[in-house]
């Protein structure tokens, strides 16, 4: 190679050479202090798009599981209300049974029927009063067909948990019965007028009647009970789903996007060793014109 002042082609060949190795240096640089591989789209374009994709179910479906255990706080709400609800209904049959023998006079049977009117009364009252986040949850408005179209949504629960909107994965239903004192056909709202069911334990008659109809009541009280707990047990089983399915993507998310940190610290010393070599040999490149100022200058 001639010795020429004008172009210092070792000096240029050193720079890009420390240009590439200082630019692989900042990258490796980059991903062991993130601790991932893909920082940008230039890193693996493809790779970016499925990680973000993936990220995007991993929190979903995350947020999936909170609906689903907040639905399960609000079917042990329910079933917490109608559990006392049964109580009442025991005490209502205790005193139709009571009301129901000939050895008492009428009043004292009416002074079991204004107990038997307040068990009923109660038992609205607690179904018009539970609620969860303010939806209640026992007076009916939870049963029919689910319209979620407006901005108060009525009829049954729509419980949402997987990442799309397909009715086969992605959520279901929770549909409760009302539980009021007249929907169960018991006290005087129940057939207003009439003596019939459940409405009265004011006369013997009226009590023997009353006694069939709490059964019939203690038994609707008991399907909703029952529905409320096999739809607890399969959102427990939605969730357990939904969990395996969230850690298994963000496996998969992680070997797309995490940095293997012994390859990548591997390549971090190579890089470092390559910057330092071509530093020094920029610097030896750059005192090669002086040979030619010796053989101008003497």
């Amino acid at each position: 190679m001639s010795l020429v002042i004008n172009h210092n082609m070792m000096a240029m060949n050193a720079a890009r050479n420390l240009t590439d190795s200082y630019g692989r240096l900042a990258t490796s640089t980059r991903r062991l202090s993130s601790g991932l591989r893909v920082n940008t789209a230039a890193d693996d374009a493809a790779g970016l798009a499925i990680r973000e994709l993936m990220r995007a179910d991993i929190s979903t479906l995350r947020q999936g599981i909170r609906n689903a255990n907040d639905a399960i706080s609000m079917i042990q709400t329910a079933d917490g209300a109608l559990q006392i609800i049964d109580e009442k209904l025991i005490r209502m049959k205790e005193l139709a049974e009571q009301a129901a023998t000939g050895t008492y006079n009428s009043d004292q049977r009416l002074m079991i029927e204004s107990e038997y009117q307040a068990m009923a009364s109660e038992i609205t009252r607690i179904a018009n009063a539970t609620d969860f986040n303010g939806i209640h949850l026992l007076n009916g408005s939870l049963s029919g067909v689910h319209n979620g179209s407006v901005l108060q949504q009525s009829g049954a629960l729509k419980i949402h948990f997987g990442t799309g909107n397909d009715s086969a994965e992605d959520y279901y239903y929770i549909e409760i019965g009302g539980a009021t004192a007249s929907m169960l056909g018991l006290g005087n709202a129940s057939a207003l007028g009439t003596e019939a069911g459940g409405y009265t334990i004011s006369t013997q008659s009226a009590a023997q009647a009353a006694l069939a109809a709490i059964d019939q009541a203690i038994i609707s009280k008991d399907k909703i009970r029952a529905s409320l707990g096999a739809l607890q047990n399969r959102l427990e089983n939605t969730i357990s789903n939904l969990s395996i399915q969230a850690e298994n993507l963000q496996s998969s998310e992680s070997r797309i996007s995490d940095v293997d940190v012994a390859t990548e610290m591997t390549e971090f010393v190579r890089n470092q060793i390559l910057t330092q070599s071509a530093v020094a040999m920029l610097s030896q490149a750059n005192s090669l014109p002086q040979m030619a100022m010796k053989l101008i200058g003497g």
